[in-house]
């Protein structure tokens, strides 16, 4: 049941407009006595999330009694990231999942039905996993909060993932990743029907139907002085309130090219980006955008290691990203990634396939470490003066020196593609 829908490419949502579409839709509901909030971790500062989850303490008071950040396999949220993203709300009402021992299954997506949705590419099954508070919370009600926007692993992010992958395990994880890594990164990139999702949606109708979940979704781009802004608000309780963020997440959030571009620079904000990990939405987001022998180049002041997790870091370090080929090889001979499937996913979608070359300007990896990992290291103090985010613009920019080069300030708000890749 949709509670409250308002968004249109032209739309812009104030904070008061959130605030009355929240308030309006959770009145509807009635009156709940005991509240739990899922929003997505500082990755997803720009999702307006934050805000919509001080307005849902707002309205219940000490009626909200805890806030589970979707941290995923991400690092649990600094005191200052908690009180920034989500302004007003005590920092003791914040729990932390731990995504490799704080959960249950509640049931396996069988792997006859995982074969049939992939044309035979893997028939493993699947593990619906969950954080024990949002199981076994005793709460009247579920509040999962996000942004609906293109995802290289589950084609559009929100809805049922910032459950199952949000608040899930390490099983579940690394095999939905991994799922998606072999079906393909650009057959799912910008699609909300996919396998992945067809495995979460399995699983909330057949193992989490009776939890008391409600979605509120926000679709967020830029206006034409390229400043971000709030273009729908969606808020219900099943998958037609995701599908109608997703509709308009595609006219917002998806930019289709005329023709392939023969460099990218893409700018990774320091606050938000620290590892390769998180960053390479650089790579993810433009492939299907760059030029057969092209470049993407990142820009990335604040990362600092590979991967967030510290297992997953070394295993990064070890293999690299070498393409698929080299890590399906990897992955048969070595039961350190093969126990890690999501890592191994993350090798192949942080390749090329040596398509294109990837320079990686760091503020904090030396430039052996970059080298050793299949990337290219650029000085990020040279390059940020040659490609300065203060007086860049999103979009193609003529250099100085005539070189034509396409910008994104922020990989996460969006896709890009030329027609040729669709």
């Amino acid at each position: 049941m949709i509670y409250y829908e308002k968004g249109s490419e032209n739309t812009v949502l104030s904070d008061r407009d959130l605030k009355e579409g929240l308030f309006s839709a959770l009145d509807k509901l009635g009156k709940r006595e005991k509240v739990l909030a899922i929003p997505p971790d500082f990755t997803r500062f720009h999702s307006h999330a934050g805000e919509l989850t001080s307005m849902v303490y707002e309205y219940y008071g000490n009626k909200l009694t805890d806030v589970l950040p979707a941290l995923g396999t991400h690092s649990p949220m600094t005191p200052d990231q908690l009180s920034t993203m989500f302004p007003g709300i005590p920092e003791e009402l914040f729990r932390v999942h731990y995504w490799r021992s704080d959960v249950l299954t509640l049931g396996r997506v069988p792997g006859d039905y995982i074969a049939e949705i992939t044309d035979n590419a893997l028939n493993y099954d699947w593990p619906a996993q969950l954080n024990k508070l949002v199981c076994q919370g005793g709460h009247d009600l579920i509040l999962s909060l996000g942004q609906v926007v293109p995802h290289e692993v589950i084609g559009m992010a929100n809805y049922n993932k910032n459950l199952f992958v949000g608040t899930g395990g390490a099983e579940g994880i690394n095999k939905s990743h991994f799922l998606g890594a072999v079906y393909g990164m650009e057959r799912m990139m910008g699609r909300a029907d996919n396998p992945v999702r067809k495995i979460l949606n399995y699983a909330s109708s057949h193992f989490i139907s009776e939890l008391p979940v409600v979605y509120v979704h926000t679709v967020v781009g830029r206006d034409d002085n390229e400043n971000l802004v709030v273009r729908g608000l969606y808020i219900g309780d099943d998958e037609q309130v995701f599908t109608r963020a997703a509709d308009l997440s595609l006219k917002v959030n998806f930019t289709v090219l005329d023709k392939p571009v023969k460099k990218v620079v893409v700018y990774l904000d320091p606050a938000e980006f620290k590892s390769t990990w998180l960053g390479n939405k650089s790579i993810y987001r433009t492939r299907m955008a760059i030029a057969d022998g092209g470049e993407l180049l990142v820009l990335a002041p604040g990362v600092k290691e590979f991967g967030e997790d510290p297992e997953i870091d070394q295993l990064i370090r070890k293999y690299g990203y070498f393409g698929t080929t080299e890590t399906l090889q990897n992955l048969k001979e070595n039961k350190d990634l093969e126990g890690n499937l999501s890592a191994a996913a993350h090798l192949i979608h942080g390749s090329s396939e040596g398509r294109f070359t990837i320079t990686y300007c760091p503020g904090h990896l030396t430039k052996r470490e970059i080298e050793k990992v299949n990337f290219k290291y650029g000085s990020l103090k040279n390059m940020l003066v040659k490609y300065n985010p203060a007086t860049m613009k999103e979009g193609y920019n003529l250099q100085e020196d005539g070189e034509v080069v396409f910008y994104i300030s922020n990989p996460a708000l969006g896709l890009w593609a030329c027609k040729e890749r669709l």
